[in-house]
């Protein structure tokens, strides 16, 4: 029968080989409309022996499947694999990719039928905040229609003042030109003044003419003068009664919705950062106009539900947030408060917590410090190196085959156990600087004879002094140091990644992190603008760890300090 038919189907004329589905005549040319790549695949008759399909490779169109990338999570053929795009990926097998997909999809499925009650819960809520919108939606729409009533209400009583003004203006003018009109009206013979006067000049008593005649005389006087200078009695004009809506029209063309009255804060991402706790900063262009603020965070975990935000008032336009989960993205946003009133919330930021706890330590001014060539601050969490004037000094002593010694420094608190995450920043003029850990016997081998340690066949990245680059790939060694000079950051040679230079040289971060998991014996550099790691390598953990710092040349380190309330305090007063 047709797979595709609505109910009751139809019988099946003929079958896609492509589709692996039965069709009707109807619902073939339906899902096979011509003109289309569907409409080349190949079918035959009714049938339900559909043949397994074989995946040929895009790139190489005579080649089957029969490998996958683990790089690029995707299929691919042993051509690929060999000389084409994937040839330096991380290839498995077929079947390898196919169990672990499998595995990785039922458990996702699995997980998805666990969460069916929530999934059902999420789905009434949104339920809810569906007819919540509508109704919301509905009272806005009533809102605005009030607003533009009201609005409609003022210009129609507007309307009428003016129009009436003008009504008022037209009828005093028109009065005026009427009784002008008919003033004139009496020039005319037979009319008015002169038609009396014509009568007057009849009448033969020289008493009572010369009465009529002296008013009559002042009379017609002055109907000579007006007629001499004639002037309008009113305007025709009402260039006065213009309306000027310009302004208004301006006003109206940028109406658009009133949300709250205050602007939304935004968060200032150079100034805010994580380490031991979080520091959030943040810009409010009306920061007098709010009453206080309500800073927003929540833990973004892929694999677990979403997490409600916690919320923390503030009154001024930064907070430290502490009990940070180790290893974790936080979403923080933040909203203005002004009374009753609430701003939109801003843009989110998300930050990535250190791998672990934060490691606390100062430069020990004791074991190995070498006051001549290094400066150490009064806090113990500053050092920079001014090993060249001393060496200035003594340059008639120095002969061909003479090395400069790297001068070195370590933490004054060592670590016997668990994972552990400390920062510093390197300056940028720093000529050479060696950072990592080391074990207390190599430390105590290094500064009993610190020239020996720098000879050209020694190198610290590498692990061993042997002058082979290939033996410390086999073993852990008991430390661990990777070089940052000249604004750049050097990764160590490594036998599963490209030794070219331009592999293994990148810009310095601004701060760099270490990460030493004890137990594990394994270290890590990380960039902590990103908190990304950089480089990471197995170390011998079998004696106490110490953070080792080693100067060359002109340069300075300077420790991460830890984010408080009281640092808080200071950045203000900064």
């Amino acid at each position: 029968m047709c797979d595709l038919c609505k109910p009751p189907p139809q019988e099946s004329t003929k079958s896609c080989m492509d589709c692996s589905a039965s069709y009707c005549n109807e619902c073939f040319k339906i899902y096979h409309p011509w003109g289309t790549v569907k409409a080349q695949h190949e079918y035959v008759g009714p049938t339900t022996n559909f043949r397994p399909k074989i995946l040929m490779c895009p790139e190489h169109e005579t080649e089957r499947i029969n490998m996958y990338c683990e790089l690029c999570k995707r299929p691919v053929c042993h051509l690929c694999k060999l000389g084409g795009n994937h040839s330096n990926h991380r290839v498995t097998t077929m079947s390898s990719a196919y169990k672990t997909l499998k595995e990785k999809l039922s458990k996702d499925i699995d997980y998805l039928i666990g969460k069916e009650s929530q999934v059902k819960s999420q789905i009434s809520e949104l339920n809810l905040l569906m007819k919540e919108t509508e109704c919301n939606g509905e009272r806005a729409k009533e809102e605005a229609i009030t607003h533009f009533e009201k609005l409609f209400e003022v210009l129609e009583e507007r309307k009428s003042s003016v129009l009436k003004a003008i009504d008022a203006s037209k009828k005093l003018r028109l009065d005026k030109f009427q009784t002008q009109m008919e003033e004139y009206q009496g020039l005319l013979e037979n009319n008015g003044l002169v038609g009396y006067a014509q009568e007057v000049l009849k009448e033969t008593d020289q008493s009572c003419f010369v009465q009529t005649a002296k008013q009559l005389h002042l009379r017609i006087q002055k109907a000579t003068e007006s007629l001499k200078s004639f002037r309008p009695a009113a305007q025709t004009s009402f260039e006065d009664y213009v309306v000027n809506t310009s302004k208004q029209t301006e006003l109206l063309g940028e109406l658009s919705f009133f949300s709250s009255g205050i602007d939304v804060p935004e968060i200032n991402e150079e100034q805010s950062k994580v380490y031991n706790n979080a520091l959030i900063n943040w810009h409010h262009p009306e920061k007098d106009k709010a009453d206080s603020y309500v800073l927003e965070y929540r833990k973004i975990n892929k694999d677990e539900e979403m997490l409600s935000w916690n919320e923390v008032e503030v009154c001024g336009t930064s907070k430290v947030i502490s009990d940070l989960e180790s290893n974790v993205n936080y979403a923080f946003r933040v909203r203005a408060y002004k009374g009753s009133i609430c701003s939109p919330c801003s843009r989110e930021l998300i930050l990535h917590t250190p791998p672990a706890p934060v490691f606390s330590f100062l430069f020990d001014e004791k074991c190995g410090y070498n006051n001549e060539h290094l400066l150490l601050n009064l806090k113990r969490d500053r050092v920079e190196s001014r090993a060249g004037f001393n060496l200035l000094l003594a340059a008639e002593r120095i002969q061909v085959g003479y090395y400069t010694s790297l001068d070195y420094i370590i933490g004054d608190v060592g670590i016997t156990k668990g994972k552990h995450f400390w920062a510093f920043r390197v300056e940028p003029y720093s000529y050479m600087v060696k950072v990592g850990v080391a074990s207390s016997d190599k430390l105590q081998e290094w500064l009993r004879s610190p020239r020996d340690a720098v000879s050209p066949r020694y190198e610290q990245d590498s692990g061993h002094d042997s002058g082979s680059e290939d033996t410390c790939f086999d073993s852990s060694q008991p430390f661990t140091l990777v070089t940052i000079g000249m604004k750049k950051f050097f990764i160590p040679k490594s036998p599963t990644s490209s030794n070219e230079p331009e592999n293994r040289v990148l810009p310095m971060p601004t701060s760099i992190g270490v990460f030493l998991d004890y137990d594990k014996g394994k270290v890590g550099f990380y960039d902590m603008d990103h908190m990304k790691c950089l480089y990471e390598r197995q170390v011998d953990c079998s004696h106490t760890m110490y953070p080792a710092f080693a100067l060359m040349g002109s340069g300075g380190i300077q420790l991460e300090e830890s984010i408080t309330a009281k640092y808080l305090e200071y950045q203000e007063n900064m």
